[in-house]
């Protein structure tokens, strides 16, 4: 099963993750499939960047979120898809497929 799930980075006492996609069974800093989002807790209002595209991806084809990345894509305005939805897919006409994916910043409220 593949799980949406944070990955600890930054120095001690200084945490900073990246929202990953990973197999269930590897271990929390361990390998990944695919690094989507970026989720600073330190920085005032919490720093949150999440390639959307690549999150209603992995949601459309049944990765399941934890509870904290769910969260994070609520803050991030992906309400859908925090939810656990799977998000519809955009018909691909052609045209967007050499632009970059839009990518969502949010700051956090405290």
């Amino acid at each position: 099963m593949i799980k949406l799930r944070l990955r600890r980075m930054g120095a001690k006492k200084r945490p900073s993750y990246r929202i990953v996609a990973a197999d269930s069974r590897s271990p929390r800093d361990g390998r990944i499939i695919e690094a989507f989002g970026f989720y600073d807790p330190i920085t005032e209002p919490a720093t949150i960047r999440v390639d959307e595209a690549r999150a209603r991806h992995w949601l459309s084809v049944g990765a399941q979120p934890t509870d904290t990345v769910r969260d994070i894509l609520r803050r991030a305005g992906l309400t859908g898809a925090a939810a656990g939805e799977a998000a519809p897919v955009a018909a691909a006409d052609g045209a967007g497929e050499d632009a970059a994916a839009p990518v969502v910043e949010a700051p956090v409220p405290a």
